[in-house]
């Protein structure tokens, strides 16, 4: 029975009938998929090196999918304290309570505020907590807005449970994270229109092509920084003028962008 087996057990059992990313084998040490864009402030992950656990917030309609995926969190190597929420304004209302919350897990199709704009709500009542936004296989062009609302991971409920477990990591730490499924998808769209973004490329300074390349293979600020010998304002300064050339809003799209032009590659 479920009941009376291990937690790996009864999430790989409970996989069968949901779309919660459990395929039956166990992380690896190296994770090639996850996509990781470093953030401004990076901070130390509560849960994964004996710091107080990490405190997560779980928004789905579907309750079989919420005590899967508190199970798969409850468990090593994360050890999260989970608390749950069927209604987004519910969730919303937990956050402004204050109760601690160190990031949460909120499904793109959430009722009555969808995970966009349960992602806009926290933004617009100043509170800084990570959200990741989970969608269905089907979801890409919901969860590519995903990237303009700030949301700090992007994932389908169908995603590798290594991958997904980095992209955890990296969120938590302060980091923005983009399934490997959706990026190869996100690229194939974009490809829709490579003479435009040639076209837009083209009016990039040198000095912002070369930035540009640096965030591509996922290069902090002050790494930038360091390595032109130039201050983190003077950095920020570049990256609006390429945001505004290339029509992008923020560096997971820089990211993307250089990607599909292939400068991760140079």
């Amino acid at each position: 029975m479920i009941a009376n087996s291990s937690p790996e057990a009864r999430l790989c059992c409970l996989a069968r009938s949901t779309t919660i990313p459990l395929p039956s084998r166990g992380l690896v040490n190296r994770v090639r998929d996850v996509v990781v864009v470093p953030g401004s402030a990076v901070r130390s992950p509560a849960g994964w090196r004996g710091q107080a656990p990490l405190q997560a917030l779980l928004v789905d309609r579907q309750p079989l999918f919420l005590a899967a995926l508190g199970n798969l969190l409850e468990a090593a190597p994360v050890g999260a304290v989970v608390r749950t929420a069927v209604r987004s304004d519910d969730a919303l209302a937990m956050t402004e309570s204050g109760v601690p919350i160190d990031v949460v897990f909120c499904e793109l199709r959430a009722h009555p505020l969808s995970g966009i704009e349960f992602v806009r709500a926290l933004a617009r009542d100043g509170i800084d907590v990570p959200v990741i936004l989970l969608g269905e296989p089907g979801d890409d062009a919901e969860l590519a807005a995903g990237l303009e609302a700030n949301a700090a991971g992007l994932f389908t409920k169908d995603a590798a449970l290594e991958e997904f477990i980095a992209g955890v990591q990296a969120v938590v730490s302060g980091h923005r994270a983009i399934g490997s499924g959706l990026l190869s998808r996100f690229l194939q769209r974009a490809n829709e229109h490579p003479h435009g973004q040639q076209r837009a490329a083209s009016q990039l300074s040198p000095t912002e092509m070369e930035i540009l390349l640096m965030i591509g293979k996922a290069q902090s600020i002050p790494a930038i920084a360091a390595s032109r010998g130039i201050s983190h304002k003077t950095v920020r300064n570049h990256l609006a003028k390429i945001y505004r050339k290339l029509e992008l809003h923020g560096r997971a799209e820089a990211v993307l962008w250089a990607a599909r032009m292939g400068l991760t590659e140079a």
